[in-house]
């Protein structure tokens, strides 16, 4: 058998560089004359036969799809397209190559996947279970108007308890404990477990109880994650009663060790200089104080739920925490494979680097799965880009270092940003970069400028970004329709077009905080989802790219799993697992310039 044509500038679509299954079929060939198998080497040789068939129908189908594509834009017509052979472009300034009028068509799609990490119950769900709502809606009615309900503290945290605890206080060796003895029996023992504390501002502001559970809600250690029992996160124990509430809680306190250090090791100091609601005495003895606290608020959220749903909340939250928590990657790994399996770029923001590994696993056969050299392990929210190898054969040369080199005072940390430059199978250069914006979108702007300012002469860019802008800008926070003006005034295009105005009612999320979570001054009443300002239903996701080198052919948004958006569903759901919706684009390459 001849051998395959060599490549050169001259080449044309008779005369091309064999293809992937054209050079298996060779060493299908040379092995079985070389003396392996007979027998397995005529199965080769007809998978290789059935492969290659099935890869010419597909070819023709695309090529017939892009045409009539191109016909309904006036670029060409259809019938002759249907039928005429894919043929070698004219001369370019980048070497010329045998390209289908399928190939120059780039699907991509950008999904922040973080939302929930630990608590289940943090966010409205929308849910069918008629028991979940009447239980939320029981939590919200609790909490608004408590009634008679709102007993003293003493009554849910005894002082037997207290004595318990700050017994292991001394134990431990803390400082301040008998002042701390003396804040509980002068204030906090007979405030209203409601009104005096579950919704007192001040102490919200002071991050008594928000501040350890952060800490210590959910440790993730190499051997899995260690939980506080508490109901705003998945432990899988029992706590039916306070008593065997307050057993367990002290053995995961002063009793488990993780990382090389008891958990009571693991609680931080708070400062007035970050939280200036504190009295210089609450900083000083703040971690007594707070280890005080963070018990109470765990005793108050035991007792509430046993007081309005003793038989249901456990199994409820058991089901949630399989859905939303511990099957989280599984899920969204499933999404990405199953429905953006076709994708040739992918975009993800806040990832967990035990996420990276196992989309390595799951994907790393189809896609390159790349991830900044500077990721944080301990804040974990790492932003990453998914390349299609059949698309992008080559080995992305990563510069985020360089683009955050050029940035001064934004809010931007390790494992945020990832940019780099990659050639396609057709040696056309692009940059491909995903970014994961801070809470309120200050740094989308420096990071975008400082990006643009560092991709080299003649590269395509394509930028997948949780940009965390808002509907409503207000001082403060990134307002989107600014943001599209912005982008456009830099020569860029989004999903939103190359114009300078958008639909800031294209919303990528809507998800609201329940009132089971420690910061309660952010929670929102379930008929206020569509008023209150705490409401996060907003246009946050971008993908932008240079309309020089790409024409937005369509796009979409997606909050089920499916590729559809359901409006007014608040979200994650059972089924999608992420705050953000998933936004999707389909890209026309652009003829490229004549010599």
């Amino acid at each position: 058998e001849a051998p395959p044509a060599e490549a050169s500038a001259t080449a044309t679509a008779e005369a091309t560089e064999p293809t992937t299954t054209e050079r298996i079929a060779t060493d299908v060939a040379e092995l079985a004359a070389g003396g392996g198998d007979p027998a397995v080497a005529a199965e080769a040789a007809a998978l290789v036969q059935k492969l290659q068939a099935e890869l010419k129908e597909e070819s023709a189908l695309l090529a017939a799809l892009a045409a009539k594509l191109d016909a309904m834009r006036g670029d060409a017509p259809a019938a002759k397209a249907e039928t005429e052979p894919a043929t070698t472009e004219p001369a370019t300034t980048e070497p010329a190559t045998t390209t289908t009028t399928a190939e120059k068509a780039l699907t991509v799609a950008t999904w922040n996947i973080a939302a929930i990490n630990n608590n289940p119950f943090e966010y409205w769900i929308t849910h069918d279970d008629k028991a979940y709502n009447k239980l939320m809606s029981d939590v919200q009615e609790f909490v608004s108007n408590p009634g008679e309900r709102d007993v003293i503290v003493e009554e849910v945290f005894s002082d037997q308890m207290w004595d318990s605890l700050s017994k292991k206080m001394k134990d431990v060796g803390w400082a301040g404990v008998d002042e701390v003895d003396k804040m509980w029996k002068d204030d906090f023992r007979s405030r209203k477990i409601v009104g005096g504390f579950l919704t007192d501002a001040t102490l919200g502001k002071k991050r008594l109880a928000s501040m350890p559970d952060r800490v210590t809600n959910t440790i993730r250690t190499e051997n899995g994650n260690v939980m506080r029992p508490t109901v705003i996160n998945c432990f899988s124990g029992d706590l039916g009663t306070q008593e065997k509430w307050f057993k367990e809680w002290m053995e995961f306190m002063f009793e488990t060790r993780v990382k090389d250090q008891m958990v009571y090791e693991t609680l931080l100091p708070i400062k007035r200089s970050k939280y200036p609601a504190l009295s210089e005495d609450e900083e000083r003895l703040s971690i007594p104080l707070q280890t005080l606290c963070g018990a109470i608020f765990d005793a108050i959220l035991v007792h509430m739920m046993n007081s309005i749903a003793p038989t249901t909340w456990q199994p409820l939250r058991s089901e949630l925490c399989a859905a939303l928590n511990s099957q989280k990657d599984s899920r969204t790994l499933e999404i990405l494979e199953r429905t953006y399996g076709d994708a040739d770029v992918l975009f993800v923001q806040e990832a967990a680097s035990a996420f990276v590994k196992t989309a390595s696993a799951s994907l790393g056969s189809k896609y390159h799965i790349l991830a900044p050299a500077s990721m944080d392990p301990k804040r974990d929210q790492n932003s990453l880009v998914f390349l299609c190898k059949k698309r992008f054969p080559s080995t992305a040369s990563e510069f985020t270092d360089e683009v955050l080199s050029s940035l001064s005072k934004a809010p931007v940390a390790n494992g945020d940003l990832y940019a780099a430059t990659v050639f396609d199978s057709s040696n056309r250069p692009f940059v491909v970069a995903s970014f994961h914006g801070d809470t309120n979108g200050l740094a989308t702007i420096p990071v975008t400028d400082a990006l643009l300012e560092k991709i080299p002469e003649n590269h395509k860019l394509l930028f997948g970004l949780d940009a965390n802008t808002y509907e409503n800008e207000r001082e403060g926070y990134q307002g989107a329709a600014k943001y599209q003006a912005f982008i456009v005034d830099k020569g860029l295009g989004s999903q939103h077009g190359v114009d300078s105005s958008m639909d800031v009612k294209r919303y990528t999320t809507f998800n609201a905080r329940t009132y089971l979570q420690p910061q309660l001054n952010k929670a929102v009443a379930f008929d206020e989802r569509y008023t209150n300002i705490n409401v996060d239903r907003n246009p946050k996701d971008f993908i932008l790219y240079t309309p020089r080198d790409f024409e937005l052919v369509d796009t979409g948004r997606d909050n089920t799993g499916e590729r559809t958006y359901t409006e007014d569903m608040m979200f994650p759901t059972l089924k999608f697992p992420s705050d953000h919706g998933v936004t999707a684009a389909t890209l026309r390459l652009l003829p490229r310039r004549r010599v």
